[in-house]
């Protein structure tokens, strides 16, 4: 899945999801070596406990950061795929 983040230095997050594990994560933009980090530790990771432990981070200032726009993603995935 692509998706368009908001509010953040990257600009997208694709990812793909398999048995309802998160694989591949990859973000557009934004730090680097940070968002590689993020991918390489949600690898694997069950899609609702990603959620949990992500959602409502913030970057600095924004009401919303890289990791939070990825919970988004993640509970849009969902909503689309029931």
């Amino acid at each position: 899945m692509k998706y368009t983040t908001k509010g953040t230095c990257s600009r997208e997050i694709e990812f793909d999801v398999i048995d309802g594990k998160l694989h591949n994560v990859s973000f557009v933009g934004g730090c680097n070596g940070n968002l590689k980090g993020i991918g390489a530790l949600v690898e694997g990771m069950d899609i609702n406990e990603a959620i949990a432990r992500l959602s409502g981070i913030k970057c600095g200032m924004k009401q919303t950061s890289c990791p939070d726009q990825l919970s988004q993603a993640l509970r849009e995935y969902l909503q689309n795929a029931q």
